[in-house]
């Protein structure tokens, strides 16, 4: 008997342990970063193309 309440005890407290939990959350927050930065640059990215674009003819004619 008092093995059996041993291992139920033991059992129980292995469900409750959550060490790995924090390390899991900071991964998915780190995906979820990653996906919105890609999503932008999905997004905004033509018009980012085209602007770095105009500067740089713009720098290129000035040293002319």
């Amino acid at each position: 008997m008092h093995k059996l309440k041993k291992l139920v005890i033991g059992s129980c407290s292995r469900i409750g342990n959550h060490s790995g939990q924090g390390l899991v959350e900071y991964a998915l927050l780190l995906v979820l970063i990653t996906m919105v930065i890609f999503l932008m640059l999905v997004a905004f990215g033509q018009q980012l193309n085209n602007t770095y674009e105009t500067v740089n003819s713009s720098v290129q004619n000035a040293g002319k």
